[in-house]
């Protein structure tokens, strides 16, 4: 199997030749690996994001997994643009060795600029940020601005899920997102709060209804198209963390069964990324929509997962991935550490199948390349359907042994 054929295999909770090994690294890793300023991928274009990650997957020898393509759209060709006289532009704000600072404004005719309240800081060496403007010190409007200019033309829509595919080469798979409705935090730009939820419950739900409409006729000319994305990520990171599961039963849930059901009647993988808590999420994906694979599981104190224990009680229904611990794991332990804690998640949930090595979120930056190595080491291995548990087991034992 190719990468690609593996990674499916394991979405749809088959059993592929080998674990696949998928680190969720889609961001910062890619970007130092360029050895570039960070804003010259994310805001320049230059190479896009999702280049720097096909560099890296090639780089490392993962098992690749895009869950989403910066512009990639599908607009409803139903719906023109409104006609307006009203202008809307994004412009530098601030310029420094350290970062780059963006804003929206519109104008109307020759009524005087409306800045947005939300800013883009783009830092040298991490990703950008949104942040409301007077946490960085531009609450008033500014004086002065530039144009954004240099940014490396991209294709768009159908024409750059075809040429995503095409440069992957079969490396990994390429998702599209379909989001159902959820809480989120406003203050960053997020939709309704969970304070809205309670203030204001029939506006939030009556929201959620057209939320919930939009976002599967979103999924079926998604579905549509000329070329088809591997898999659907739907769901939402940190949805138990601005969502109760009273709320999420309520408002989100709907919705996710629909996505999860088109999804599974196109045969196409559908699959859930949520960091933060989880294991109710598991629980209701597993036995009330038809979601085929959950990640990235995380343990306390960032989530609530037990990898062996999600596998016994849910593994029939969904393919894991996960769920090694970025920090303590990834970023601050050695390749032994990294090696150990591999051979412990494909003990636990390898099984028959339905599962990916991965880790529990997003890598850190200075995550060491010989750790993601490790990883990679040790699915080709130990990883091998059959699994030989009692060689698992013994390789375990003996790097428990010492230090």
């Amino acid at each position: 199997m190719n990468s690609r054929e593996r990674m499916l295999a394991a979405m749809r909770n088959r059993q592929p030749d080998r674990v696949p090994v998928a680190p969720d690294m889609s961001n910062m890793i890619p970007c130092r690996l360029t050895g570039k300023a960070f804003w010259d991928i994310y805001l320049y274009q230059d190479p896009p994001l999702w280049r720097a990650y096909i560099d890296a997957a090639r780089h490392f020898g993962i098992d690749g997994w895009i869950y989403n393509l910066d512009g990639f759209y599908v607009s409803d060709p139903a719906v023109p643009p409104a006609p307006s006289d009203e202008t809307c532009e994004t412009v530098i704000v601030e310029r420094t060795q350290e970062r780059i600072v963006t804003r929206a404004c519109t104008q109307c005719g020759r009524q005087p600029r409306e800045w947005s309240k939300l800013v883009t800081v783009y830092p040298r060496a991490d990703p950008p940020t949104w942040l409301p403007a007077e946490k960085v010190g531009l609450a008033a409007a500014p004086e002065r601005w530039w144009p954004i200019e240099g940014v490396k033309p991209q294709k768009e829509g159908f024409d750059l899920l075809r040429e995503a595919l095409q440069l992957f080469e079969g490396r990994g798979v390429i998702g599209a997102f379909v989001g159902p409705p959820q809480l989120g935090n406003p203050e960053c730009g997020w939709g309704y709060s969970i304070y809205d939820y309670t203030d204001r419950h029939e506006a939030v739900y009556q929201w959620s209804l057209t939320a919930a409409r939009d976002a599967v006729a979103y999924l079926k000319r998604v579905l549509a198209g000329p070329v088809r994305p591997d898999f659907i990520l739907t769901g939402g990171s940190g949805l138990l963390v601005f969502n109760t599961p009273e709320i999420l039963r309520e408002i989100t849930l709907p919705c996710m069964q629909e996505i999860t059901r088109i999804c599974k009647e196109a045969a196409i993988p559908s699959q859930i990324h949520c960091c933060g808590p989880e294991r109710e999420l598991v629980r209701m994906c597993a036995l009330e929509t038809d979601l085929a694979s959950i990640n990235p599981l995380e343990i306390p104190p960032m989530g609530d997962c037990d990898l062996a224990e999600l596998k016994r009680l849910y593994g029939h229904k969904l393919g894991l991935m996960g769920n090694l611990h970025t920090t303590d794991v990834m970023l601050r332990g050695t390749a032994r550490d990294v090696r150990r804690e591999s051979l412990k998640a494909i003990r636990s949930a390898g099984g028959d199948g339905g599962f990916i090595l991965s880790t529990g979120d997003q890598c850190g930056r200075d995550t060491p390349d010989e750790n993601i190595r490790a990883m990679v080491e040790a699915a080709r291995e130990f990883g091998t359907y059959p699994l030989d548990f009692g060689r698992i087991d013994g390789e375990i034992r003996r790097l428990e042994a010492r230090p």
